[in-house]
C-alpha cells in the first residue's frame, strides 16, 4: 500500500512539473499568433501580453501622444538601423488605454531603447486596447 502511494505521488509530481503551459510566442516570427488571439489580451493588463512573448525584446519606444502605444522589436537599434528601407522588420504594436509617462530624455543613459523590468512593474498593469503586429522576421 506505501508503494502505490509513493507511486501516485510521483506520477502527480512529474506530471505537475511537466504540465506547464508553453508560451505563444517562442521566435520572433511567431508574433502574429499574438495579432490572431489578440481577444485574449485586450481589456488586460500589459503584463499579461508580455508573458506569453519568450524571445528577447531587444527595442521598445513608447509613444506617449494619443493613442498611446509601445512598440516592441527583436533585433536591437543597431541593426535596425543596418536594414534598408525596404525591408520589412518585425514589429509589435501594443496600444493601451491609459496615457504613457514615457519621456526618451528621461531614461537611463545607453538604455535608452531597452525593456527593463522597471518599466514592466511601471507600465505592466496598463490595459491593452489594441495589438497591430507588422513585418517579417
Amino acid at each position: 500500500m506505501k508503494n502505490t502511494i509513493r507511486i501516485i505521488a510521483l506520477f502527480v509530481l512529474l506530471t505537475s512539473t511537466g504540465c506547464k503551459a508553453q508560451q505563444l510566442v517562442q521566435t520572433p516570427a511567431d508574433a502574429h499568433k499574438i495579432k490572431t488571439n489578440e481577444q485574449q489580451f485586450l481589456n488586460k493588463p500589459l503584463k499579461d501580453l508580455l508573458k506569453e512573448i519568450k524571445p528577447e525584446i531587444k527595442l521598445v519606444t513608447g509613444n506617449p501622444e494619443y493613442p498611446s502605444y509601445f512598440s516592441f522589436r527583436f533585433i536591437s537599434r543597431e541593426e535596425l538601423r543596418k536594414k534598408t528601407d525596404s525591408e520589412n522588420t518585425l514589429g509589435l504594436f501594443v496600444y493601451v488605454k491609459e496615457p504613457l509617462d514615457w519621456n526618451f530624455d528621461k531614461r537611463p543613459k545607453g538604455k535608452e531603447y531597452e525593456w527593463s523590468k522597471e518599466d514592466l512593474q511601471k507600465y505592466g498593469n496598463l490595459t491593452v486596447t489594441r495589438i497591430k503586429v507588422i513585418g517579417k522576421e
